[in-house]
């Protein structure tokens, strides 16, 4: 059913996930003391359900109610039907900890094998998953969806770079799965180590897991030689298999709504917003069985379209995350997202996609000092090309930093594990 569902008319779509979401309310309901008291606090029990035009009278769920039922208020399962925990970062608090049953294991190599497949992978290629293996989902993620496509798994994860360009380079790896910001970082060790990343054998880069705008994929595309293929998931939901692009148009993440149901929101009020319109996008699971979520508030900003595919899927496509809800940064009253000044700036061929952000407040004003890196061997004009820069932000976002500094190339830290770190507010 799988590879058909995917090209499915919309109305059997809709069936499904009306019988799906039925059967999710009730499970949560009776299973999770949370949602009972959410639900009936909304005066809705599983019985006022009929269908999935009925998912917005239910109420959302948060990051925050995640941490307030820490570590396992949310379960719907006993303790000896779980094979698996995994927690999302608790950098900012409390980490937010999700649990598999076996057929939820089951799901997420399913979801995982339909995006490997979207992605162009075929059964038998090399799969080189340098994605963070343990608590985060990433490793763990597109390892069993590998397998389960019937790929040859490396499990490099994260960091060793000079060994992973090797390893690439003699196992001849077809398709390597990481961040984009650490897919330039792996074309740059290859260059430092005397290897034309575009001479390697990849063919596919799987990112995922950080925000990605066009400029940067184009950078990682040109940079190794290989089509970026863009990933979304959360934890909170299941990992990494949420969405995926095709790579046949490459064109928007499909969602995989038999098993994830879309909506996108007006991030101040709640109310939903039409197809199209830029929103935060919200998730439910509609067939996990140890942590159903309900209506999750993800604070990523994005657009939903359910225009046909030239590739002939019928599920509807996300748009590339613009910034976090939480993200926004107000400077002396203007509203902008990192992603905003990264597309700007990576308009320049003279700039690596490499920057930072650091904010500060002086006097009770705000202050922005915007760090870009030059390429490597620039030899131009370094005070023409900040104000060439500076005018574009201008122009394009009615603002422009405070500072405005070019640095060497190589200047700016990278990240070899986890994920890239480009705003530092200091206020």
């Amino acid at each position: 059913m799988a590879a058909s569902i995917q090209r499915t008319a919309r109305e059997e779509l809709r069936a499904l996930q009306s019988e799906r979401l039925r059967e999710t309310v009730r499970h949560a309901y009776e299973n999770v003391p949370f949602y009972r008291e959410r639900l009936e606090e909304a005066g809705i029990g599983p019985d006022d359900v009929d269908g999935i035009d009925d998912i917005q009278n239910l109420p959302f769920t948060t990051k925050e109610d995640f941490r307030d039922e820490y570590p396992d208020g949310l379960f719907a399962v006993d303790d000896d039907e779980l094979l698996r925990i995994h927690a999302s970062s608790g950098t900012t608090g409390k980490p937010k900890i999700v649990a598999y049953t076996e057929s939820d294991l089951e799901l997420w190599d399913e979801v995982m094998a339909r995006s490997l497949a979207a992605a162009g992978i075929e059964p038998g290629e090399t799969f080189q998953n340098a994605y963070g293996y343990g608590l985060f989902t990433g490793g763990l993620g597109f390892h069993g969806g590998a397998e389960e496509r019937g790929l040859t798994v490396v499990p490099t994860g994260s960091g060793n770079t000079q060994r992973q360009v090797e390893l690439a380079r003699d196992l001849e790896s077809d398709a390597i799965g990481c961040t984009p910001s650490y897919a330039l970082y792996f074309a740059e060790t290859a260059a430092g180590m005397g290897v034309d990343p575009r001479e390697l054998p990849l063919s596919t880069v799987l990112y995922g897991a950080e925000p990605c705008t066009e400029p940067m994929r184009e950078e990682i595309e040109n940079r190794l030689g290989a089509t970026g293929i863009e990933n979304y998931g959360l934890s909170e939901l299941i990992g990494p298999g949420v969405a995926v692009e095709c790579h046949e148009a490459q064109d928007g993440m499909h969602v995989w709504e038999d098993h994830f149901y879309p909506e996108v929101v007006d991030p101040r009020t709640g109310e939903p917003l039409p197809e199209g319109e830029e929103g935060e996008l919200v998730l439910t699971s509609l067939s996990k069985e140890a942590l159903p979520v309900l209506r999750y508030r993800t604070g990523d900003l994005t657009t939903l379209t359910a225009e046909k595919c030239d590739c002939g899927r019928t599920m509807v496509r996300m748009d590339s995350v613009t910034g976090r809800a939480d993200d926004l940064l107000i400077v002396r009253g203007v509203n902008l997202y990192p992603s905003q000044i990264e597309d700007v700036v990576l308009e320049f061929d003279e700039i690596a996609p490499h920057y930072r952000i650091d904010l500060y407040r002086e006097n009770a004003l705000d202050r922005m000092e915007l760090t870009v890196e030059l390429v490597e061997g620039f030899d131009g004009d370094r005070e023409a090309l900040r104000e060439a820069i500076g005018e574009r932000l201008h122009n394009a976002l009615s603002f422009t930093p405070d500072e405005l500094e070019l640095v060497e190339h190589g200047a700016i830290e990278r990240t070899e594990v986890g994920k890239v770190k480009r705003v530092y507010d200091h206020r």
